[in-house]
């Protein structure tokens, strides 16, 4: 899927201080998305387009040491949205807190079940281990944390294994991406160093491949000396097509050796991957070259330096695609090709 190009309204989503909320943990009044905003999720719903964005509270803080939460947007043109005052995912006092504080909820993408409720992959991190999570929604508005994606499968086998970036295999309708069984189970691609695969029979636990070591399959590697030779990091929920299931996927660039020299070293861009429509396990083939990189002043400067277009969302909105990215860790940015 080609043809991107970047509009004019970049970036289309920044940090703002005046939106706060009381804290439950703390009870204190928190400005919950003042340091950064970035790396959201979208659907389409009744002609609107809804976003899950990633926002940071205290832009003192170093890397990775911010409280994350997940606010909601929404926009009737795919540009300009309106975000709501309160964030709807959050650490708070349930059970999970041992998951996702004091880091926070990270990184979304969100699809919709045959059956109408709404799925939300995210990370949950708790500045020890990061761990792929659910959660559920019946109006896109409140939202229940289901877990760890991998608690249950295998006797918790890989309860305590780092693990991120859930994308479900989905089949377009409408302008709704739909999650779809294929062989009578949901399949998801997750992972950062190789590209994992997990199935489910109910969207909510899920059970990852292994290899004959008994760790986690790798069905999509790393590659030396191109712009995926860090981290393959799976983007948007896949969509099953006609050709195989299309994986879009974030690469980064190594710092080292094994780098691209096309591309700074550190730097996150965008690839597209081709998976077999009948078996999600078996790799087909991806692009050579990243199909967008970071090339706008906001995309190249920001709380990660090495810049990112991080995708994590994509759409079918007014006859074309909407690609929704991370800039930089702290903004978000828009890319948008014909259908």
């Amino acid at each position: 899927m080609t043809g991107f190009e970047k509009p004019v309204q970049n970036p289309i989503m920044s940090a703002e201080a005046d939106f706060t909320f009381v804290d439950p943990l703390t009870n204190n009044e928190v400005a919950w998305q003042k340091a950064d905003v970035f790396n959201p999720a979208a659907l389409v719903r009744n002609d609107t387009v809804f976003m899950f964005f990633r926002a940071e509270d205290n832009p003192k803080a170093y890397l990775g040491g911010r409280t994350s939460r997940i606010g909601l947007a929404w926009s009737v043109d795919g540009y300009a949205f309106n975000k709501m005052a309160e964030p709807v995912l959050y650490p708070d006092s349930s059970a999970f807190l041992q998951w996702d504080y004091p880091g926070g909820c990270e990184d979304p993408r969100v699809v919709k079940s045959p059956e109408g409720k709404y799925i939300m992959t995210y990370t949950a991190w708790n500045q020890d281990v990061a761990r792929l999570s659910i959660a559920s929604s019946e109006d896109l508005y409140h939202w229940k944390k289901e877990g760890p994606a991998l608690e249950t499968a295998l006797g918790g086998k890989f309860l305590n294994t780092w693990s991120k970036s859930g994308s479900i295999v989905t089949e377009r309708k409408g302008d709704e991406l739909v999650a779809v069984k294929i062989n009578g189970k949901y399949w998801m691609y997750f992972g950062e160093r190789g590209v994992n695969l997990a199935w489910s029979d109910d969207l909510l636990d899920w059970t990852p491949l292994e290899n004959e070591n008994g760790e986690l399959a790798i069905v999509m590697e790393t590659r030396a000396g191109k712009f995926d030779s860090f981290l393959t990091e799976p983007g948007p929920p896949a969509l099953l097509t006609k050709e195989g299931i299309l994986l879009f996927y974030n690469g980064k660039n190594d710092e080292g050796e094994l780098a691209s020299s096309t591309i700074p070293k550190g730097t996150y861009c965008g690839g597209q991957a081709l998976f077999d429509a009948n078996d999600p396990a078996k790799f087909i083939t991806r692009m050579d070259e990243p199909f967008i990189c970071p090339s706008l002043p906001h995309e190249l400067t920001g709380q990660y330096a090495a810049g990112t277009t991080f995708i994590e969302a994509l759409v079918p909105f007014k006859n074309q695609w909407f690609l929704y990215y991370g800039t930089a860790d702290s903004m978000v940015g828009v890319a948008v090709a014909q259908q």
